[in-house]
């Protein structure tokens, strides 16, 4: 997936994934998934997708500040 926010490209195919949190199993109404990337040029970024019933129920792109991504790590 890619999104432009702020004028950078947030792109899930060039970028290094560093981690992924999975919640529930596939096909779970509830069940979704996060996952952290940093871009080439350093930016951090979240990729959710989810079920009807989760807190992402669509795919979305979000830019993080390296000290979220670094609370995120330490939560995930």
């Amino acid at each position: 997936m890619k999104k432009i926010i702020c004028k950078v490209e947030y792109d899930t195919e060039t970028s290094l994934l560093i981690a992924k949190k999975t919640v529930g199993e596939f096909g779970d109404p509830a069940g979704y998934e996060e996952s952290l990337y940093k871009t080439e040029g350093g930016k951090f970024f979240l990729y959710t997708n989810g079920g009807a019933e989760s807190p992402y129920t669509k795919e979305d792109i979000k830019r993080m500040s390296p000290a979220k991504a670094d609370e995120w790590q330490a939560n995930a």
